[in-house]
C-alpha cells in the first residue's frame, strides 16, 4: 500500500518561512508528488506539485514565487518551503500522490499551518 505523512506544520508569523515535510512508503516509484491545503469554509486548493525525477514542478497562482516544492526520492521523501507566509496561507495542508501535474491517487492525513498576524 501507499502511505503517506506529513509533519512539520506549525504556528508561524506573517512575513516567516516554514518547511513541512512528507515521508512515502510502499509502491511510490514513478509516481509525481504534490501539496494540497484546505483552509476551513474553503474548497480545496492546489498548492504544488512536482514529478518523480524532479526535473518539472507546477505551482498554484497565490504561492508561485513564495513556495518551493522538493523531493529527495531516496529519502522518500517530497518537501514544501514555505517563505513570506501570510494569513491567509493558514490552512492543512495534505500530501498527495498520483499523475503529474495533479496528482491525487493518494492522500496523507494533513499537517495544519497557521500564519498569524
Amino acid at each position: 500500500q501507499v502511505q503517506l505523512v506529513e509533519s512539520g506544520g506549525g504556528l508561524v508569523q506573517a512575513g516567516g518561512s516554514l518547511r513541512v515535510s512528507c515521508a512515502h512508503s510502499g509502491r511510490t516509484f514513478g509516481y509525481a508528488m504534490g501539496w494540497f491545503r484546505q483552509a476551513p469554509g474553503k474548497e480545496r486548493e492546489f498548492v504544488a506539485s512536482i514529478n518523480w525525477i524532479g526535473s518539472a514542478t507546477s505551482y498554484g497562482a497565490s504561492v508561485k514565487g513564495r513556495f518551493t516544492i522538493s523531493r529527495e526520492n531516496a529519502k522518500n521523501t517530497v518537501y514544501l518551503q514555505m517563505n513570506s507566509l501570510k494569513p491567509e496561507d493558514t490552512a492543512v495542508y495534505y500530501c498527495a500522490a498520483g499523475s503529474y501535474p495533479s496528482p491525487g491517487d493518494y492522500w496523507g492525513q494533513g499537517t495544519q499551518v497557521t500564519v498569524s498576524s
